[in-house]
């Protein structure tokens, strides 16, 4: 089995005159994103493998975390290109090349895309608070987490047991 942590950066400023790549976080985003991290910390969130999309907000992300001390051992960080406003297949096919011994990994990334790929991979699981807050939506700073029973290269639609789903809002 394995453990999937989805999370969607950090609010970033608007955008304007800058590319959309290059916004930054916020003041109020970085308070979420260490918030989140603390969460994570003390769920015992703590993955070998971070992938992330290499957009400023995704770094200002979890440059947050780490400022948090959020892993007691630092996880293994891929900024990826493909992850910048990936789709949700697009997603699970980075997931899919993940070495099975990796038991834990983290994807730090950007709605829609994310957010599809976290309702496609928990399922219909009517009744759930958490999977009903799930459909609701996936606002910045959000972490999903998924207990993973196929192998990577196997994740697809359903195959994941949502374990939780945490917000800003609940923690701040």
């Amino acid at each position: 089995m394995h453990q999937l942590i989805l999370l969607r950066h950090a609010k970033a400023v608007p955008e304007g005159k800058g590319s959309d790549h290059d916004r930054v976080l916020t003041d109020a985003g970085r308070a979420a994103a260490t918030a989140i991290g603390l969460a994570m910390r003390k769920a015992g969130l703590a993955p070998e493998v971070v992938l992330l999309s290499t957009s400023a907000r995704t770094q200002g992300t979890l440059a947050q975390l780490e400022a948090a001390n959020v892993w007691e051992e630092w996880p293994n960080i891929d900024a990826m290109p493909a992850l910048y406003m990936a789709s949700a297949g697009q997603i699970r096919d980075i997931l899919r090349e993940l070495p099975e011994t990796v038991r834990s990994a983290m994807v730090i990334g950007h709605n829609p895309g994310l957010h599809e790929c976290a309702l496609s991979l928990a399922g219909p699981l009517p009744g759930k608070r958490d999977r009903k807050r799930l459909e609701e939506g996936f606002p910045t700073a959000a972490v999903a987490e998924f207990l993973v029973t196929t192998p990577w290269r196997k994740l697809g639609p359903g195959g994941c047991s949502l374990q939780r789903y945490v917000v800003p809002k609940d923690l701040i």
